[in-house]
């Protein structure tokens, strides 16, 4: 690693750490008295719940009991129901008090049955202070006001001793003629439920209970429960967090000392049970957890993070590696660029370890523990993928020089080779083969040859002109029609590898429509000097950019890879072989086996078996021939699924190659570029998955609210990260590398975009399936009209309106107050814009007289 590198790495774990340790600064806050007033008290423990009847047994509830003696004067209590009747005399041998607690909720008779045991075991307990019947019913509606207030006046007429009902402090403003049947207001203060920031929370709750004693001076307030979660999703501007609940609990307590507060603490233990009927945050409330281990410092200074200096030294040591990592082979990678990783790098190690740590101190359930590894696989995958794309980003911007820069070789004509240059065509219109054929004859070289070859074309009418007009250009071109012709494009090239003059040494491909300048063989064949050059390829490039806003826009998205992408991997030799403007040197082509007749992308299953052979290619990005772009937006995806799938075949073949698990003479660097090239491909497969997953997600959370909670924020994040990084990675290096127009941006944006879908599919089905049959792209086959265009992409449709539908339903029925279900929202639409892309451009094909004025792109042999 260089010394720079070294330098900046230092620099920016310097900065992460202070970060850390910025994050992390200790909080001074009031101390915890030695003893508080109350405590509200459910004794369960890991693996109890009310919900199934499992219940802890007496000795453990003592054991909660005389933990909590000397510590707090007194615990209310919430139920009658087997043995948590026992509480009260449980606690009278431990010194405390208890504010005695009965459920009420929509059950009539099992409500009566408690009653009767409450009274009863009210009448002859001395430690009991107060009496709670119900707690927050109203708020639930589990009854009407008539029916609480017939509970609370048998209860008052039956005991001698306070009598109340339990409810948040609005539900007491709302209804004041309760406040008529009750002795005094039990108040509930939660202000993390009201999305209060921590800041201002314990001035919220004496803001609060001021306004309750001003609207009802007669009665005495005690603030039944009190408190903050540990651990939840954030709520506006309340977030759930250990440090967080030991502020607001030390700040509280200051205050009600000063106020003179009656109150209990919400709550003694945390309740894992209650994430069944109040979410995630519901089993977070207690000041001592699961295990009645202590949360967070009574009295020393509070830190969010208690550990923060091993997660920090954890994140250096991975951004570290990651970073030396990234920076093999990449000498000519600038300052700025290495400062660039570094930075992503860093940040994504922080993140990583930060969310992994939050995770795993969660209450984790076989559910959680295989969310949480299809987290944490998810991650790792957006944390790859980024910083490959981030690489790429760096190297197209910011390399000191080419390490393998195109340097032109002037030869003399009787040292220039011969070339046989092959053309294979199907079903082609005649017209546009002999415009290509045209521009092959004014070469300006002196030995060549053409052979086109027509596999399986059946109608007479059109190959029969293409024959006569390589008759008319001379023995030069050579016209084979071969019907039955199996393997497709691959099967062509074979046959004319097969026919090819003994004295070529080189093979050219270029497809049917294109029309190539006259230097095109003069400039590049020299390379072939160096006996170590296996291929020369030059860009594909099109001439019909102009004709209709869908073309510009499709030209748009063509020109990033060619100006971009194959730029950087030509840096480590390790370029895409393309069909179409590309020559190979014969020897090696036919001692590698000809073109691979498995392949639908024949072309570069052999650039790879070219590498793996320790062949060199040289890449120019100058243009020197022009064809033509799909006319219809379902040939444009037919063309692009080719692709992806072919990608994936290529992958499967040699992925032994790829990892070095067989011998070959692959470099390192190429073994990188063809696994990381197509990450986003694989991406995108992913993606759909993870669509689908989300409106699963959102589907059950429409049809059951209360239950459902949003997926954890990380679910989010990343996407949404991954998304806005390759959005901005465009745009960048559209306007820097590729000299875009903003409307030449934008239009590049949405093209790719529209893709994304038949990408996902064609991944998918490379991976599972092992043969497609070949698609050849129509060339001049009329444009689609609208409603071909849009059949083409109801998929897509289909999808976009499921996920606007889904987070417009989620809007509609959840309060959109916490950060999880804003991300959430704004994930879905953020996943819906792919497919809307995709009708976008399906319309804008369907409209073939629509200018391309506004995305119109001059190349730079125009504007040259």
């Amino acid at each position: 690693m260089k010394m720079s590198s070294i330098v900046i790495a230092v620099a920016i774990a310097i900065m992460a750490v202070s970060l850390w340790a910025l994050a992390n600064r200790p909080d001074e806050e009031p101390p915890w008295p030695d003893r508080i007033q109350g405590f509200s008290f459910s004794p369960f423990q890991a693996g109890q719940t009310p919900l199934k009847k499992i219940y802890p047994s007496a000795s453990e509830i003592e054991g909660d009991l005389a933990l909590l003696e000397g510590k707090t004067h007194a615990i209310r209590t919430y139920s009658v129901e087997d043995v948590l009747v026992e509480i009260p005399e449980l606690a009278r041998k431990h010194n405390l008090n208890v504010a005695f607690g009965v459920w009420i909720d929509a059950d009539m008779e099992r409500n009566r049955a408690d009653m009767r045991i409450f009274v009863a075991e009210a009448s002859k307990r001395s430690n009991i202070v107060r009496a709670v019947v119900g707690n927050e019913a109203l708020l639930r509606g589990d009854l009407p006001l008539e029916q609480l207030i017939d509970y609370l006046d048998q209860a008052r007429e039956a005991l001698d001793m306070p009598v109340s009902t339990a409810e948040p402090w609005h539900v007491w403003v709302k209804h004041p003629e309760l406040a008529e049947h009750v002795d005094y207001l039990a108040v509930h203060m939660l202000p993390y439920w009201e999305g209060v920031h921590i800041d201002l929370a314990v001035d919220y709750v004496v803001e609060k209970t001021n306004l309750l004693k001003s609207l009802f001076p007669d009665k005495p307030i005690v603030i039944a429960e009190v408190g903050w979660p540990s651990n939840g999703r954030t709520r506006r501007a309340a977030v759930a967090s250990p440090a967080n609940q030991a502020i607001f609990l030390r700040r509280f307590l200051e205050r009600a000392r000063q106020q003179k507060y009656i109150y209990y603490v919400m709550e003694a233990f945390d309740q894992p049970w209650k994430q069944v009927t109040e979410g995630s945050v519901g089993a977070y409330w207690g000041v001592y957890d699961v295990e009645r281990q202590e949360k967070f410092p009574f009295t020393r200074p509070i830190v969010p993070i208690a550990n923060w200096y091993l997660l920090a030294g954890a994140s250096v040591l991975i951004a570290i590696i990651t970073f030396a990592i990234l920076l093999i082979d990449s000498q000519t990678l600038g300052n700025r660029g290495r400062g660039f990783l570094a930075v992503l790098v860093f940040s994504a190690a922080s993140g990583a370890v930060w969310i992994v740590y939050d995770y795993i101190h969660q209450y984790l359930t076989v559910g959680t523990v295989i969310v949480g590894l299809v987290m944490v696989s998810g991650m790792i995958g957006v944390i790859v993928v980024l910083l490959t794309e981030a690489h790429e980003w760096a190297e197209a911007r910011w390399i000191i020089r080419l390490r393998r820069p195109f340097k032109p070789i002037a030869l003399a004509d009787h040292q220039l080779p011969m070339i046989s240059i092959h053309v294979p065509i199907y079903n082609e219109p005649p017209a546009m083969v002999m415009e290509t054929l045209a521009a092959l004859a004014a070469l300006d070289y002196p030995r060549f040859e053409v052979l086109v070859v027509d596999n399986n074309t059946s109608d007479p009418a059109i190959w029969k002109p293409v024959q006569a007009h390589c008759r008319f250009l001379g023995p030069r071109f050579r016209f084979f029609h071969v019907k039955p012709l199996t393997g497709f494009k691959a099967g062509a090239l074979n046959f004319a590898l097969s026919h090819t003059n003994a004295k070529a040494q080189i093979i050219a491909v270029i497809d049917s429509d294109y029309t190539v300048a006259p230097g095109w063989l003069r400039d590049l064949v020299p390379q072939f000097e160096d006996p170590r050059v296996g291929i020369v390829q030059a860009p594909q490039d099109y001439r019909d950019g102009a004709e209709n806003a869908f073309k510009a826009m499709c030209y748009a998205e063509y020109r990033g890879f060619f100006f971009i992408g194959m730029v950087t991997r030509n840096e480590r030799n390790a370029i895409i072989q393309h069909g179409t403007m590309t020559m190979i040197r014969r020897s090696v082509l036919k001692s590698s086996g000809g073109w691979s007749e498995w392949s639908i992308t024949e072309d570069a299953e052999l650039g790879l078996r070219v590498f793996e052979k320790g062949y060199e290619a040289a890449y120019i990005s100058k243009s020197y021939g022009r064809g033509l772009m799909p006319d219809t937006f379902t040939d444009y995806k037919k063309q692009r699924y080719r692709w992806a799938y072919g990608a994936m075949q290529i992958l499967r073949r040699h992925m032994p190659f790829l990892t070095a698990q067989k011998e070959s003479r692959l470099r390192n660097g190429q073994r990188y570029h063809f696994i990381a090239g197509w990450l986003p491909w694989l991406a995108d497969g992913a993606n759909l998955f993870f669509n689908l997953g989300a409106l699963l997600w959102s589907l059950a959370m429409i049809a059951d609210p209360l239950h459902v909670d949003p997926p954890l924020v990380v679910f989010s994040i990343l996407p949404l990260s991954l998304f806005a990084f390759k959005i901005g990675k465009l745009f960048y290096l559209y306007r820097t590398r590729v000299d875009a127009s903003l409307s030449q941006t934008l239009a590049a944006s949405m093209a790719g975009l529209a893709l994304s879908h038949t990408i996902a599919k064609a991944v998918i089905a490379g991976l599972i399936t092992r043969d497609k049959p070949f698609f050849r792209t129509p060339k001049l086959a009329g444009a689609s009209a609208l409603s071909r265009a849009l059949a083409a992409s109801l998929e897509e449709i289909l999808l976009l309106a499921a996920m606007l539908s889904a987070a417009a339903a989620i809007g509609l029925r959840q309060r959109l107050d916490t950060l999880d279900m804003n991300l959430w929202v704004i994930v879905l639409l953020v996943q819906s814009l792919p497919y809307a892309a995709t009708l976008g451009v399906a319309l804008v094909s369907g409209f073939p007289r629509l200018s391309s004025r506004l995305v119109l792109w001059r190349s730079r042999q125009e504007s040259s």
